[in-house]
This record gives structure tokens, C-alpha cells and sequence, in this order.
């Protein structure tokens, strides 16, 4: 390892393209014919395989999860503060699989592509996906490397859907199931959000009804807006308080002072959101709001989130943050409440953070790392 990474980092990391000629049958109806998955792999596969866990990403995560590039670079994985050695998730004891999801933009097939019908980028004529749709390429990716069931599935927000999901599609391919920040469906309000940022994006005159990068154009106001929208449901009113208050950046309040007014919070969403619309693909964006909103895990259970439930074989860790309101804490236990009903053996925790929505991607939180850490020693690995 080289000795500008910490001895708790997993060092440099690869990406792994894995490519699949199986037709995949999707949830929408259509098929895609082949496709290729992106992934990054921390820690070292025991010889039994029983010591896989899966790690799935939320809106705009990736496979890179933890670690890093190259030599230079300065920005770890997404979750690196979880992942590696003495870590929550410790690569001393786990083998850790990440995956940039179907439909995604960083490697795995996805609108970015190339239609093998047309020749073309997809665009948006790239298919609907559901959650189910990545579980069942996640499991495909799990024969892949010989694994037989995962010690455990981890998710937070969209990848606890994928969690929860999985707990009931392959139920004994999974002995433990957890779930951060997550919920069994969308409420209206945050159906009404992503469909706001959706209109961001599809009513920029770059859009071209999907087809931007055969025009050579990106929607990137639109997507930056979006990002802005999404942005400001993540954070809580307490962490944007604490972080920016009323804080000017620019201009004054003076009487003869023209210079307009700008707040550090203005400032700091237009960053994010012109950052992400580099870095992003519009469509992927789309479809992956609309994989959220579609979401409904008791749907075809009579609507009981119980029944769904008893179909599932593992552990549960449910975790939420108080000052989430965007998955509040009453989702998580409206997810307990359905566990117990199932007599399926969970420990829930509710924690105690500022940071909102994204709390269960930032560091230094002793109660969450503590959980999750306790949680994760006690899985059983020789079975």
C-alpha cells in the first residue's frame, strides 16, 4: 500500500467489467439482450465464499465505494469510512462487492450505451428499471464469483430498497439484511420531488426529448437543478442552519448599495448542482428517480407489508437518523413494525444526527459506526 493511504484504507482498487450475454428479462416487459456490470471488490473471498456482503448504492452512487484510483488521487470511495480494514465493514473479515447498478453512467450498461438495434447512444429509449431489475443482475453477478449466499446485503436509501428487495426475491441467498435511511415506498412528497427535478431536466431546451448526446448537447441546467432540488432533501433545516445561516457571500443589505445580495447557501447548492451535471448522466438520473418512485415492496402482497415480509429468511438491521425527513425515521419503523408482525428477528436503531438525509454517508458518528460495527462482527463467517 503505498504510504500516503492510511492503514485503514483499502488501498488502491481496480474496477472490473463483467459482461453478460443471458437475455435479462425485465420488470417493464422488454429485454436486454446482453449487458455489462461495473465492479469493485475489497478484501479477499474465504475459500468457503461464505464471507460476501454486497454493497448497494443509492441515487447517484457508483461502484466505488471505497479506496482509491491511483497513487494521486484525492478523493476516496463514496463510503470509505465504512469499508476497510478495522472498519465497520472489515475487509479483514469480509469480502466486499460494489456495483454501479444497471441503467447507471460509470461503466455498467445504461442510457449512455450503445443500442445494439440502432447503433445509437440509447438514450432515453433505454428501458424502465425496477429494483427488482438490479436484484436479479446482482444475483447473476453473485454466481459470477462462485457465492452461494452473501453473509449480508447493505444499503442505504435506494440501496436499502435494493436490500430489502433482495431479502424477498432470494431469500435464502441472504442471512443478513441491512437497511439504512430506507423506506417500503415513497410517500407522495417525495414522489412530488423527484418529479419536480425530472421537469428541471426534461424541459432544458438540450434535452432533445432524451436524445442530447446524439445532438451533441447536455441538459446540464436542467440536471443542475435537479441536483439542487435533490440536494436540499437530503440535507436537514438544523445542518444547513448550522452549516451557512443567513451567511452573505456577496452584496449588502445597506440602503444605496447596489450589488446584489447572495447567501453562502445559494453559493454552495449552484457548486453542487453545476459538479454533478459534469459528472452525471441526465437520463440515468431519470430513470433512477423513477425506480424510486415505482418502488412498493408489499405491492403484490395484498398490500401487507407483513406477508412480504414472512417471505424472508435473514436478519434484519434497520437503522434511520432523526433529523431525516426525506426517509424519516416513522418509514424505518413502519419497517420494523411489518419484521415483528413477520416474526423475523431485527434489531432496530434511531440515531441521533443533524446531517439529515445524507447522515448515513458521513464520518465520525460514534453511535452509527459503533452499531454498524457491532452488527457486523457478530455475522458469522465460517458457516
Amino acid at each position: 500500500m503505498p504510504d500516503n493511504f492510511a492503514q485503514d484504507s483499502v488501498g488502491l482498487v481496480t474496477p472490473q467489467t463483467f459482461h453478460f450475454d443471458e437475455p435479462l428479462i425485465l420488470a417493464c416487459g422488454r429485454t436486454l439482450q446482453s449487458y455489462d456490470l461495473i465492479v469493485e471488490t475489497y478484501g479477499e473471498l474465504n475459500p468457503q465464499k461464505t464471507n460476501a456482503v454486497l454493497i448497494c448504492h443509492a441515487l447517484s452512487g457508483h461502484h466505488h465505494a471505497a479506496g482509491f484510483h491511483h497513487a494521486d488521487d484525492k478523493k476516496p470511495g463514496w463510503w470509505d469510512a465504512y469499508i476497510g480494514p478495522g472498519k465497520p465493514l472489515d475487509t479483514n473479515k469480509f469480502f466486499i462487492v460494489s456495483l454501479n447498478n444497471l441503467g447507471g453512467c460509470h461503466g455498467s450498461t445504461g442510457p449512455t450505451s450503445i443500442d445494439p438495434d440502432s447503433g445509437k447512444p440509447y438514450g432515453a429509449n433505454f428501458p424502465n428499471l425496477r429494483v427488482r431489475d438490479w436484484v436479479h443482475s446482482q444475483a447473476r453477478l453473485m454466481e459470477r464469483f462462485g457465492i452461494k449466499q452473501w453473509a449480508a446485503v447493505v444499503g442505504g436509501s435506494l440501496g436499502g430498497m435494493q436490500a430489502m428487495r433482495w431479502s424477498l426475491e432470494y431469500p435464502d441467498r441472504v442471512r443478513h439484511c441491512v437497511v439504512i435511511a430506507s423506506a417500503m415506498k415513497l410517500t407522495a412528497q417525495n414522489i412530488a420531488f423527484n418529479e419536480t427535478a425530472r421537469r428541471a431536466i426534461m424541459t432544458d431546451h438540450n434535452y432533445n426529448d432524451g436524445d442530447y448526446l446524439q445532438h451533441q448537447t447536455l441538459p446540464q441546467e436542467g440536471l443542475s437543478i435537479a441536483r439542487m432540488i435533490g440536494h436540499i432533501t437530503y440535507l436537514s433545516d438544523d445542518g444547513m442552519g448550522q452549516k451557512f445561516g443567513r451567511e452573505l457571500r456577496s452584496g449588502s443589505f445597506a440602503q444605496g448599495i447596489e450589488e446584489p445580495v447572495e447567501f453562502q447557501i445559494q453559493s454552495y447548492l449552484r457548486y453542487q448542482g453545476e459538479n454533478f451535471s459534469k459528472s452525471f448522466d441526465a437520463n440515468t438520473y431519470i430513470l433512477m428517480t423513477r425506480a424510486l418512485d415505482y418502488f412498493d415492496l408489499a405491492r403484490e402482497y395484498n398490500d401487507d407489508a407483513a406477508q412480504a415480509f414472512r417471505q424472508a429468511q435473514s436478519k434484519f438491521l434497520v437503522i434511520s437518523f432523526t433529523s431525516d425527513w426525506r426517509f424519516a425515521p416513522e418509514r424505518s419503523r413502519e419497517i420494523i413494525n411489518a419484521l415483528m408482525k413477520a416474526d423475523r428477528d431485527v434489531v432496530y436503531a434511531e440515531i441521533e444526527s443533524p446531517y439529515g438525509h445524507d447522515a448515513f454517508l458521513v464520518p465520525q458518528q460514534v453511535r452509527y459506526w459503533d452499531l454498524l460495527t457491532t452488527y457486523m462482527q457478530k455475522i458469522e463467517v465460517s458457516c
